[in-house]
């Protein structure tokens, strides 16, 4: 065929298919332009799963009747003007696609008024094809109403699914629109009856009314409001504990700039900050709030943006890891749930038990000396003063104190609350595990030479990201060196690093370089051998321990960071308080 000229119609319904997916691409982009529009309330009709109706009805600046066509017509908005405007987008919608799009496969009609018009105006459009304008009665504003979604396209019209399906899109929709933009109140009814009603949030109450609404009590319960700003970038977020995790990455919600977002940088720094913390198969919840200039992000990236492109995605990487590792830190008992910007300075040692570690100069000693053997690193597990928190004179420590062993895994204590039970191996592992950690921390990475150096055929482009990045990997502890245009040479490796998985962990480094222009597997690799060390460390079950030894191991818990939770995301211990302690026994029933 000889290349022509494409008709209008057809033009608008490869436009629909690349925005328009299913009918809650229409909430989407409707309710989008509604926000745009600084809109307040916010109405949102279905029915039969938006396949029959859809119609979104706000209270924002309205439009004027002479404009209703140009809302209607291909490549024409209000909110890009020149290139300038393009890089540096502020609002959520702006293509010019979705309303001639979403009028190419559906019937629609588009009513509006301005605060200054007499009356509203209606614009009726069908198959592409626009009726004349008319008056009609409303408040200022804009209602939008798509009826048979897909109509004259029946192919795409059978592939969607069941009512409820549909509906449940929808709501998955309004709910990420309602948390990004809490000030907004939302209303969403299906077949006449109502489905969610979300009052404004008055300005300066913070989120945490409309995160409850939406994610419900026990996330607000659990959650740890974090905030970090760093050089032009602002992360706001509530952060789950990791007790309360998910089986399905259900519950995370990431916004840059008020838009939902799904950006592999961030769930990859979410995921590093949530690490040893959290069960494994297991996925934390999460609503984040990320904002910065307009211009260091590009929100065209993908037809529905949900995908976005960061000028500088190391930063905010660092940033987003930053955030939620602060935040893990802060769980340990004790802690309460206030904004995690900071943590304060340890108190001093004081001498207690022998079920601490060696101090760092012990283990310093130990990796300079090439000692990595499981073996020696547990001979430190010695005497070594544990940081106990200070205690008000009329109040007991958070963990209470020790009152007996149950079957030598289980220390029972009785703190203000009632009753406290403690998993002592898995708490006395994530002691161990964070002295392991900061000892080995606190002293510059410590390399070893490989006797034989390592020779590895890689493809060009691995060859060239490792020469880019040797800076990085020598600050590791691997010593990279290119050894032709497809080879590299290893030459030095981690101290604490089985030379005999060196080969596959370079491989891995270099393809997180390729995908994720970084990598933390060299860390986390690092942090997996101290873990196993604490493990084998650590007081083991059966063992018979004194109340002042078990008193120090409680101690010891609320003075480490993570300690609710054991290197493997285990909880180490659990509350269960005076009225709890009466439902079991019945007592004043």
């Amino acid at each position: 065929m000889p290349i022509q000229q494409l008709p209008d119609h057809l033009i608008n319904q490869i436009a629909a298919g690349e925005v328009i997916e299913r009918p809650a691409s229409v909430v989407k982009e409707l309710v989008e332009n509604s926000l745009d529009a600084r809109a307040q309330h916010i109405g949102i009709s279905i029915e039969a799963g938006g396949a029959r109706l859809i119609e979104i009805t706000d209270d924002g600046v309205g439009i004027a009747a002479d404009e209703l066509p140009l809302a209607l017509s291909r490549h024409a908005t209000s909110k890009v003007t020149s290139l300038e405007d393009l890089s540096a987008v502020a609002s959520l919608g702006f293509r010019g696609e979705a309303l001639p799009s979403i009028a190419s496969v559906a019937r629609v009609e588009l009513a509006a008024r301005t605060e200054s018009g007499e009356h509203g105006a209606m614009l009726a459009v069908q198959g592409g094809a626009a009726h004349d304008i008319v008056p009609t009665a409303m408040r200022s504003g804009a209602r939008v109403t798509v009826r048979d979604l897909f109509y004259n396209t029946p192919a795409r019209r059978k592939f969607l699914r069941t009512e409820k399906t549909e509906f449940t899109h929808i709501e998955r929709v309004v709910r990420r629109l309602a948390l990004a933009h809490p000030s907004v109140a939302f209303t969403l009814k299906h077949n006449g009856r109502n489905s969610m009603h979300l009052a404004a949030v008055p300005d300066g109450e913070g989120p945490e009314r409309r995160i409850e609404q939406l994610l419900g009590t026990e996330f607000i319960a659990a959650a740890i409001p974090a905030s970090q700003h760093r050089e032009g970038l602002a992360i706001d977020a509530w952060l789950a504990a990791p007790a309360f995790n998910r089986s399905q990455p259900d519950m995370q919600y990431a916004f840059v700039n008020g838009r939902w977002v799904r950006d592999k940088t961030i769930m990859h720094a979410v995921r590093m900050g949530y690490q040893d913390v959290l069960f494994h198969g297991r996925h934390p919840a999460y609503v984040m709030w990320i904002s910065m200039n307009p211009t260091r992000v590009d929100v065209n990236a993908h037809p529905a943006k949900t995908e976005v492109r960061f000028r500088d995605s190391g930063a905010i990487h660092a940033l987003v890891q930053r955030t939620v590792t602060d935040a893990m830190r802060s769980t340990r008992p004790g802690t309460e749930r206030n904004a995690v910007t900071g943590l304060p300075s340890r108190p001093a040692p004081v001498s207690q038990s022998g079920l601490s570690l060696a101090t760092p100069n012990d283990m310093n000693r130990a990796t300079s000396t090439g000692t990595t053997s499981t073996t020696n690193w547990t001979n430190l597990v010695r005497e070594m003063p544990a940081a106990i928190p200070p205690v008000a004179d009329d109040a007991p420590p958070p963990l209470g104190f020790a009152v007996a062993q149950i079957h030598g895994v289980f220390i029972l204590a009785e703190n203000a609350e009632g009753l406290v039970i403690v998993d002592m191996h898995a708490a006395h592992e994530r002691i161990t595990y964070e002295r392991l950690k900061k000892a080995h921390s606190d002293r510059a990475m410590v390399r070893q030479p490989l006797l034989v150096p390592l020779r590895l055929n890689v493809s060009r482009a691995e060859a060239d990201l490792c020469e880019a990045n040797a800076a990085v990997l020598r600050q590791a502890g691997m010593v990279v060196e290119r050894g032709g245009p497809e080879a590299v040479i290893l030459r030095e490796i981690p101290a604490l690093l089985d030379a005999t998985r060196a080969e596959s962990l370079l491989r891995d480094v270099l393809a997180d370089f390729e995908s994720l222009g970084r990598s933390g597997r060299i860390a986390a690799f690092t942090d997996e051998l101290l873990a196993t060390m604490a493990c084998h460390a650590s007081v083991r079950a059966n063992r018979k321990l004194t109340l002042p030894e078990m008193n120090a191991l409680l101690r010891d818990m609320e003075a480490t960071d993570r300690a609710d939770q054991c290197n493997h995301g285990r909880p180490t211990w659990t509350q269960l308080g005076m009225p709890e302690l009466d439902r079991l026994f019945l007592r004043g029933q």
